[in-house]
């Protein structure tokens, strides 16, 4: 699949860092490095903008190294870019940790994954079909 991309930043595009990688690193884009306080949340910009197919979505979602070393994860994960959508693709991170991260210019902060969608219509009824779960919910299985 072709992706088009303007890249009005200094990184490179996103690419797969294995040939079976689901996720390519968004990196930052900034003038000066970033200061994230614990619990404080910053929008930080990647230079990138993209046309996405009909059907389609961006995922932008956390770094695993980034979340167990550093605490550092996206907000909204994941983060859903539109195939409408036209503006830069920034990454909504925050600071779980106790301690000040500094995000650098060209930090791999994300990853994104291209991922298929369906359109959905809802069809209204008087009732739903039965299930054994039922209308069970958070913790409804109890505690194994």
């Amino acid at each position: 699949m072709k992706i088009k991309v303007v890249n009005k930043g200094r990184q490179p595009l996103p690419a797969y860092a294995t040939e079976q990688s689901a996720g390519m690193d968004l990196r930052a884009n900034i003038e000066e490095p970033i200061t994230l306080r614990p619990m404080e949340r910053r929008l930080v910009p990647t230079g990138l903008y993209i046309a996405l197919p009909p059907g389609y979505e961006a995922q932008v979602r956390p770094r695993s190294g980034l979340a167990l070393k550093h605490g550092i994860t996206v907000l909204n994960a994941p983060g859903t870019i539109d195939a409408d959508y036209r503006g830069e693709v920034g990454v909504l991170l925050v600071n779980l940790s106790a301690e000040p991260f500094v995000v650098n210019d060209g930090e791999r902060i994300a990853q994104m994954v291209i991922a298929r969608h369906e359109t959905a219509e809802f069809e209204p009824v008087d009732e739903l079909d039965a299930t054994v779960r039922g209308a069970g919910g958070y913790g409804h299985t109890g505690v194994k």
